[in-house]
């Protein structure tokens, strides 16, 4: 059987009589034309069963449809249900990812966006730390970032301060004697640090007796279980017979202390009420629901997504009109009470 010939742009100007110019500007420049001739190409594509050679269309004009990806690790599941909810944005978008996972090596993330850049992405999503905004936005391609230092860059964050005050205000409401948070140390830039500043403005404003404890949390679990250990013997011995109230920066992280206190007690002990944050999957997952600042991972993802298409669309247009100054878009967290704070 004779294999079955592609159907090429003369063919398609063949049948509607129009240019191979014509064609040529359907598919690169398609608002160029009305939206009568328009219509009759699109009917054509569908008559002729064309296939579109993606291939040969990137050579043509050089857009790859390419966006991409650069993340600190798949460990904390904030990440991994992060990076879920982006590459689901395809059948809204139309856009292909290329991820990186970084693992915190500036070095290696250097490299890694060289190699996206050979390979024409048409713009980036970056979660990961070690790069400067600055820096980035010298790559001269659309950037948005989501939880990280983005002064010079597009960016799409949580809420954090709203989100520390909603998990302070939670434990309070149960009259816990000490408030704990937990979390790594956090520069001020960084907008995570908000969910402490939250915490923090919360105790004081209501003469909360308050702690906060900074560990340097790696993403090793051995690592986290002698950390978070180590607290809990503390917790224990100092606060003994006082109700703790233990707000965690990540529910992976709250999670682990979850399961830590279960190996020591043999169960929740009626003293602990636990807060993590991220509402990712292993919160509600846990061998006790865990209560949780949600954020909405998927709105996040797809705010992001959105404002970096509407940054990309704008350089393909004759007369393109940069941003005058990054947009930064805020998405309010919910508080989900699960059976860590409900007893």
């Amino acid at each position: 059987m004779a294999q079955k010939k592609n159907v090429t742009f003369s063919d398609i100007a063949e049948y509607t009589h129009f240019s191979k110019t014509t064609i040529s500007r359907y598919f690169n420049n398609p608002d160029s034309l009305t939206l009568e001739n328009q219509a009759i190409i699109s009917d054509a594509l569908v008559k002729l069963n064309y296939k579109e050679n993606k291939v040969a269309r990137i050579l043509a004009n050089g857009k790859t449809e390419f966006i991409g990806i650069i993340i600190p690790s798949l460990y904390l599941h904030y990440f991994s249900e992060m990076l879920n909810q982006i590459l689901s944005t395809y059948e809204t978008f139309g856009y292909k990812f290329l991820v990186f996972v970084g693992n915190e090596k500036k070095e290696i993330e250097k490299q890694y966006i060289q190699e996206l850049l050979a390979y024409k992405i048409e713009g980036l999503i970056i979660l990961s730390h070690t790069i400067p905004s600055q820096s980035l936005a010298a790559l001269s391609i659309p950037i948005v970032s989501i939880e990280r230092e983005d002064e010079y860059i597009c960016s799409v964050n949580t809420d954090n301060y709203m989100g520390g005050v909603q998990a302070a205000g939670l434990l309070a409401s149960h009259n816990c004697d000490i408030l704990i948070h937990i979390n790594s140390p956090t520069a001020e830039n960084i907008p995570t640090y908000g969910r402490i500043q939250g915490f923090l403005d919360v105790c004081e404003q209501h003469r909360l007796k308050h702690e906060i404890l900074y560990r340097e949390m790696k993403d090793n679990y051995e690592s986290l279980k002698a950390q978070l250990n180590e607290i809990i013997d503390r917790l224990d011995c100092d606060y003994s017979g006082q109700k703790k109230g233990i707000f965690i920066s990540n529910d992976t992280h709250a999670n682990i202390f979850l399961n830590l206190l279960f190996r020591k007690h043999g169960r929740l002990p009626d003293d602990y009420l636990i807060v993590g944050f991220d509402n990712s999957p292993i919160s509600r997952e846990a061998v006790i629901p865990i209560s949780t600042v949600g954020q909405q991972i998927d709105k996040i993802a797809f705010e992001a997504v959105s404002l970096l298409v509407e940054q990309m669309n704008e350089r393909k247009k004759r007369k393109p009109v940069p941003l005058k100054k990054p947009v930064h878009k805020i998405i309010p967290p919910v508080l989900i009470r699960r059976e860590t704070t409900e007893r």
